[in-house]
């Protein structure tokens, strides 16, 4: 469900489990957490799924047991933002719910037009994991951020690109081109240099 294709320093991680939107269990996680751990040693990553919906969010099941608080959101992102590389999440459809985080600690995010993207915590009766609201404002401000979190607004990939939540909107058939594009200079750089820039972008 989750696979992992390295070439020359890239790394193409795929969520890919598009008969359940993509959905995410607590091993799906914690799989996802020891990749970003371990893509120290990469030059550049993308995030990407299969299917219409790039992640529907945690499992519903798991999520009432328990997932929906496991610090495992959190160290998946924390492990994503603190990589010394390229990061892009290439959204192949809509986002939704604990997956935000992964995709929030990303350094780039690009989406297809279909996409769109809510995270209903409140109303589901859950607390965001503790680093996601602050990045997600770092990006579109107080105000938007509440609208998603608070108000539960469902944002299209339109919307998201005029707030910056979303960089780049692309087609279907370019999502994962572009996405290459984005970070061939990062993999065909000295990672010292790479590093050392993404450090002054801070």
């Amino acid at each position: 469900m989750i696979e992992l294709k390295k070439e020359d320093g890239l790394w193409i991680v795929t969520l890919n489990n598009p008969g359940k939107a993509n959905a995410l269990t607590g091993a799906m996680l914690s799989e996802l957490a020891e990749i970003a751990e371990a893509a120290s040693e990469a030059r550049a990553l993308i995030l990407t799924g299969v299917g219409k919906v790039f992640s529907a969010g945690a499992d519903l099941d798991e999520a009432r047991a328990g997932l929906a608080t496991s610090d495992v959101w959190e160290r998946l992102s924390g492990a994503i933002a603190a990589l010394p590389c390229l990061t892009v999440a290439a959204l192949n459809g809509t986002l939704a719910g604990g997956a935000n985080g992964m995709v929030l600690a990303c350094d780039i995010r690009i989406a297809v037009p279909s996409a769109k993207f809510f995270y209903p915590v409140m109303k589901l009766g859950f607390l965001p994991q503790p680093s996601d609201p602050a990045r997600m404002s770092a990006l579109i401000g107080p105000s938007r951020t509440k609208m998603i979190l608070m108000a539960g607004q469902k944002i299209t990939a339109d919307e998201a690109y005029t707030f910056g939540l979303v960089d780049r909107v692309v087609a279907p058939d370019a999502l994962i081109q572009t996405a290459r594009e984005l970070v061939a200079d990062s993999t065909a750089a000295d990672p010292q240099i790479a590093a050392g820039i993404a450090g002054l972008c801070g």
